[in-house]
């Protein structure tokens, strides 16, 4: 079996990506545990496949995680069953947000353990991606909102990619929804943060389209001249005179150079992906286009990406297109 995880020939900024026309790509589908919502896919090629990982679930709202395969990176058949569920007190009520590294033989799974109240990077470990061994939370204790205008003052640390390649005799990790911050590790399993949840290596940059959070989106890809990108989910937060809340979620890029990896070289400074169509304004969560897939394929970029938390799309870039033609960036 042959697997890529750390795609490179990118560039910063990587695109321009489009919107397939087929989109949505995946929809929720019977009276089965991904009859209400499927979003928030990672991504992965594995003998000249793409493969997804996906959240879905039902009208209960505890997400499971389930798997399709695509020949052409747009139409994918899904497994009946997930090969991720619930199991544990920490993920009772959904195992969430995929991402993945292939290292050494090994598939590296970070996922959200929700239990309603914190929520918490989790790490599973398989080598077929059938047959996972749980290895639990990996930051208690740690805010990842802290130094934003919403902390939550309890345990939550979503959002986790791993480097497929050691940075530094050491392997990494960047994480984090509200804030990004970095985490080394020895063995993959056991991760420790770089820093104390007040110290984030990237905030909120006020008046932008990520003022009220930023996460970490998809895993890195790597740039001809050695830089590591990574797609970001950044969002602003309305608050109307009636008391509602509106949140508009938007898709930026980070660049960062392993020899500095502490350290967020460049960032866009407008999203590459805006909600736009129906399906991205409209659903559990609305306005929302949400990133964690991210492939090389058959010489194209395909991102993927959840809509309004209820349905799954891709937007794809020709390498060959320059940056500034196609989609238009919001700003």
């Amino acid at each position: 079996m042959s697997t890529v995880s750390l795609f490179g020939g990118a560039s910063f900024p990587l695109g321009p990506f489009v919107p397939h026309e087929s989109n949505p790509i995946l929809r929720p589908k019977g009276d089965s545990w991904e009859s209400a919502n499927l979003y928030n896919p990672a991504a992965l090629v594995v003998d000249d496949r793409v493969v997804l990982l996906y959240r879905a679930h039902a009208e209960d709202i505890v997400s499971h995680i389930g798997i399709a395969f695509s020949d052409d990176g747009v139409t994918f058949e899904r497994e009946d069953a997930p090969i991720l569920s619930p199991e544990h007190d920490y993920e009772r009520f959904g195992c969430e947000d995929p991402r993945i590294a292939f290292i050494e033989g090994t598939y590296y799974l970070t996922y959200t353990g929700w239990d309603r109240t914190s929520a918490q990077l989790c790490l599973a470990t398989s080598t077929d991606l059938r047959s996972w061994t749980k290895h639990g939370p990996l930051f208690e204790d740690f805010d990842t909102f802290a130094t934003t205008t919403n902390p939550r003052g309890r345990t939550w640390s979503k959002a986790g990619v791993i480097v497929p390649q050691q940075i530094q005799g050491t392997w990494w990790m960047y994480f984090g929804e509200g804030s990004i911050y970095w985490a080394t590790s020895d063995d993959l399993i056991h991760w420790t943060p770089g820093t104390s949840d007040r110290e984030p290596m990237y905030s909120p940059t006020p008046g932008t389209f990520d003022e009220a959070l930023v996460e970490i989106g998809t895993s890195p890809v790597l740039t001809d001249n050695g830089l590591l990108v990574m797609l970001t989910n950044g969002a602003t937060r309305t608050v109307h005179e009636d008391g509602t809340v509106e949140v508009d979620y938007r898709c930026g890029q980070i660049a960062i150079d392993p020899a500095e990896p502490t350290k967020v070289l460049a960032r866009l400074q407008d999203p590459w992906l805006r909600p736009q169509t129906y399906e991205d304004t409209h659903g559990l969560v609305s306005n929302v286009t949400f990133v964690e897939g991210l492939v090389k394929f058959r010489g194209r970029w395909f991102a993927y990406y959840g809509q309004s938390d209820t349905t799954l799309a891709v937007a794809i870039a020709d390498p060959a297109a320059p940056f500034g033609t196609g989609l238009q960036a919001d700003g």
